[in-house]
């Protein structure tokens, strides 16, 4: 029987998500047939370490944002010869730093938002470009951290005095319309959903509180923008070097009609695996049960050392 270690937790801000996404996919393997080991990460990798050893056959990354969806911990298990599922080193690092990914999108020739890296120190006294505008950490996920900047909003000295998340940020234009993401497992997307959130944007809260969130899927959009999204994630996942599964986000400006225009936001190298994620439930739909899709990504798992 296949022994997969499930790393969980984490030190980062997403540590609830992962928590949650763990439990879930430990019991998913369990009935998929698995002989599970959890292991709950905290800030001692010698304890990390010592969980792992013996080695697993396979460890099943359930970690969210820094160390875990970073490339850090990936490091790691390739050291540790160890397969593991998700992207290796050089896809995390580069989906995780905001800044290196939209440069490799645009390379790739795909939409991104107008917008660059300002410092913050200089936020406090002036506008970083014309309103309405985003800023977002250039290495968090989860939406933690993004504050949108609209019309008549004074809070732009105050967010900026206050900004906990280094020296810079990622200020790009606000595009109005819809939330959407495509699911992508290795060379396949699956579909489109909408996301349609409780709160004035598609923030942490929305994602995972229960309630937080609708999800159209597919998404009722215009054909063609079903179409150019799944291209656009699938090109993106190839331009970053990812491996397994992972999920892009997307703007999509319909506000002078359809098809609009589709402005590609991050691609997630570690899709959040809770009651209200959205890459189960787009596999779901194609008719992919979670237990069948945590053995998928588990027959995926792959060492890069």
């Amino acid at each position: 029987m296949t022994h997969v270690a499930v790393l969980y937790g984490g030190i980062s801000a997403e540590r609830e998500v992962s928590l949650s996404s763990g439990l879930q996919v430990i019991s998913a393997l369990r009935v998929a047939g698995f002989y599970v080991t959890p292991i709950e990460v905290g800030a001692d990798l010698h304890t990390t370490l010592a969980a792992l050893t013996p080695k697993p056959d396979v460890v099943f990354n359930a970690l969210h944002g820094r160390f875990g969806e970073d490339g850090a911990i990936q490091g790691v298990l390739d050291w540790l010869n160890i397969p593991y599922t998700h992207s290796g080193v050089r896809a995390s690092a580069l989906a995780m730093d905001k800044a290196t990914a939209k440069a490799i999108f645009a390379a790739a020739g795909l939409p991104v938002a107008s917008g660059g890296i300002h410092e913050m120190a200089a936020l406090v006294e002036t506008e970083p470009m014309k309103l309405p505008y985003v800023i977002k950490p250039l290495n968090e996920g989860s939406s933690v951290g993004v504050e949108i900047m609209r019309e008549g909003d004074n809070r732009r000295a105050a967010v900026a005095s206050t900004w906990r998340f280094g020296r810079t940020a990622m200020v790009e234009e606000f595009v109005p319309g819809r939330d959407l993401t495509v699911g992508v497992m290795d060379d396949h997307a699956l579909t489109v959903t909408e996301i349609i959130a409780s709160q004035a944007f598609y923030d942490y809260e929305s994602k995972y509180a229960e309630g937080g969130s609708r999800h159209v899927v597919p998404a009722d959009i215009h054909p063609l923008a079903i179409a150019e999204a799944m291209r656009i994630a699938l090109a993106a996942h190839r331009a970053l070097g990812c491996t397994g599964a992972s999920r892009a986000d997307f703007r999509y400006d319909d506000t002078q009609g359809e098809p609009g225009r589709l402005v590609l936001l991050e691609v997630n190298t570690q899709p959040g695996l809770t009651p209200t994620s959205l890459l189960p439930e787009q596999a779901a739909y194609l008719g992919i049960d979670f237990p069948s899709l945590c053995r998928w990504m588990v027959e995926h798992a792959a060492c890069r050392a």
